[in-house]
């Protein structure tokens, strides 16, 4: 009873503090040690999957929507967030039965009508360390985890093909926006960052050509310490330098050729 009284109650919010058919969806890619993944969410009482996102309150902006969103399913803060392209395809729920899975999840039949209509979503790309993460359900949600990339099961609507463009997008900023400033220790050696690269580009670089670059862009500081454990001879650490990587954020210079 307490459940139907709680979902009464944000249908009741869906209807009086959010704007009807517009929403944001998040594709939040995380990394660490060599590895991306993409987190999910779990519906109830169900096997289907989906993106996180939810609806846009009267008073708030796209972006506070979409961090508001992005806080509650990782707990994290001032990461940065794009959007990257808007989603209203007339066949988007090709892949939800609406009365199925509702149902699943407890609502009345009169309850569906609220969830039926297609929404025209704005669709946003994050990527995080995702040891950071702490992965939290929403209230329609049983599970919120990571998955591989490459594993990613068949999703709801058309949340694969949103994660598909998404890391297209995110592979193009490569060109001209730096990344690895919160996602690599504040100190790291190229290797490190080299990986990073590789990882979500899919691809091996050329070491040299890949230093040479980055070293190029004058917003690295390479350390008088080296890294220690290794076999081999240990390599310099670098860290960002946090004025010159934000402004070649801003600028948006070109970055790999």
């Amino acid at each position: 009873m307490e459940y139907k009284k709680q979902v009464q109650r944000l249908i009741q919010e869906f209807k009086t503090d959010f704007l009807p058919s517009v929403s944001v969806d998040l594709v939040i890619f995380g990394f660490h040690d060599g590895q991306l993944k993409v987190l999910l969410l779990r519906w109830k009482n169900t096997e289907d999957w989906c993106l996180p996102g939810g609806r846009i309150r009267h008073e708030e902006s796209l972006d506070d929507a979409a961090y508001r969103s992005l806080h509650g399913r990782t707990g994290l803060t001032e990461i940065f967030l794009q959007q990257f392209h808007t989603f209203g395809d007339t066949r988007r729920y090709v892949h939800f039965s609406q009365e199925q899975t509702m149902l699943r999840l407890g609502l009345a039949e009169e309850d569906l009508q609220e969830f039926s209509n297609r929404d025209v979503s704005v669709g946003y790309y994050a990527l995080v360390e995702f040891a950071n993460v702490v992965p939290t359900p929403d209230f329609f949600t049983d599970e919120c985890r990571w998955w591989d990339i490459n594993q990613v099961p068949p999703l709801l609507f058309d949340h694969n093909d949103m994660i598909t463009l998404a890391l297209k997008t995110l592979r193009r900023q490569l060109t001209y926006q730096p990344i690895g400033y919160n996602l690599l220790p504040e100190k790291f050696t190229m290797p490190d960052l080299q990986q990073l690269y590789e990882t979500i580009l899919g691809q091996s670089l050329d070491r040299r050509n890949f230093q040479k670059r980055m070293l190029g862009y004058d917003i690295l500081e390479r350390l008088e310490e080296r890294k220690t454990g290794g076999a081999h001879k240990a390599p310099y650490l670098y860290r960002f330098d946090k004025e010159k990587y934000e402004k070649a954020l801003a600028d948006e210079i070109l970055f790999v050729g």
